[in-house]
Parts: structure tokens; C-alpha cells; sequence
């Protein structure tokens, strides 16, 4: 009796949604729910920041995202009906960690700071527009990430801790891009 009792509060409440619904809907289609979007072009995204040359794989991730989730054909920016476009205005490294290591000098103490940890801080700028119009759909300014990675003494290995945290980073810039823009309302 009172599993049975528990079973329809249950269901009562999961079918209050029906009765009091915000308008929030779930898609499973990869349709977007804020209007139709024909075509997208997602161009290269620019960079303004002293750190050049991520641009590339910054960008593909973006596609990537776009290309796997949803159904919008991702077409060149003169045939499209939406524009994508994105800015890094900044692009950050901070040495949030150190090990102090000590040697012996000649018979003095020496105190030596070593990062072992660096912080990757990336600023976007990104805006959804129509190309026919120009009439901008959202804009964003500011969005920011960052990502910690380790530091060694192979500058190869730095290279590709570093390398992987953009790709962490661009990861959720990305899926803060989609969402803008699939699941407007």
C-alpha cells in the first residue's frame, strides 16, 4: 500500500511540468528552438592577444562541436544566412604554484622559485548575426575560461600540456557558443 501510494505522488509530480510548464522545452532533434537556422558559417576565429597561431585549432573545435550536435549545414561565409564569429582578445599564462628548491652555493644557501603549474586564461568576444541584415542575434563580450596545466623541464612537454589546455578551454567556450545559439528563447 504505501509503495503503490508512493509510486502515484510520483508520478503526480513528475506530470506537474505538463500542467505548469515555463516554456522550457527539451530538443532531441539538434533542431534549435529560437528560430530556424538554414545555414551557418563559422569563420576563422581572429585573435587580437600577443600569443598567436591556436587560431586554426581554436576554430575546428568550434565546427567539430557544431558539425556533431547539431542538424545546420555548416556552409562558406557567402553562402550562409548566419554568421559565427569569434575574437580571442586575450590570452593569459599565470604561475599559480611554486616549489622553492634550496642549494648549496660555495657554502651558501640559495633559494630558488620553480613553477611547476601554469594557468591558461582565454577571453572570447563572439557574436551570432544575420548576414543578409547585419542585425546581430546575441552578443557576448568577455566570456572567459581557463585551464590549469603541469610544467616540466622539457619545453616539448610544456608545449603540449599547453597545447591541451586551449583545447579544454576552447571546449567550453564552445559549448557556451552552442547553447547561445541552439537554445535561444
Amino acid at each position: 500500500m504505501k509503495l503503490q501510494k508512493n509510486l502515484i505522488g510520483l508520478a503526480i509530480f513528475l506530470s506537474l511540468p505538463l500542467f505548469f510548464g515555463c516554456g522550457y522545452q527539451f530538443r532531441a532533434d539538434c533542431e534549435p528552438m529560437g528560430g530556424d537556422i538554414p545555414s551557418l558559417a563559422i569563420p576563422l576565429m581572429e585573435s587580437t592577444s600577443s600569443s598567436l597561431g591556436f587560431e586554426s585549432d581554436f576554430t575546428k573545435i568550434v565546427r567539430d562541436e557544431f558539425i556533431s550536435h547539431s542538424n545546420v549545414p555548416l556552409v562558406p561565409r557567402d553562402e550562409a544566412a548566419l554568421i559565427l564569429e569569434g575574437e580571442i582578445k586575450e590570452i593569459r599564462t599565470d604561475s599559480p604554484t611554486y616549489d622553492i628548491t634550496e642549494n648549496n652555493v660555495r657554502g651558501e644557501d640559495t633559494y630558488n622559485a620553480v613553477t611547476n603549474s601554469r594557468r591558461l586564461r582565454i577571453v572570447l568576444d563572439a557574436r551570432l548575426f544575420e548576414k543578409d541584415t547585419g542585425r546581430t542575434i546575441w552578443k557576448e563580450n568577455g566570456m572567459e575560461e581557463q585551464a590549469r596545466y603541469e610544467v616540466t623541464p622539457d619545453p616539448l612537454t610544456n608545449r603540449y600540456n599547453e597545447k591541451v589546455a586551449i583545447e579544454k578551454i576552447a571546449r567550453r567556450l564552445v559549448d557556451r557558443l552552442y547553447l547561445k545559439t541552439m537554445e535561444r528563447f
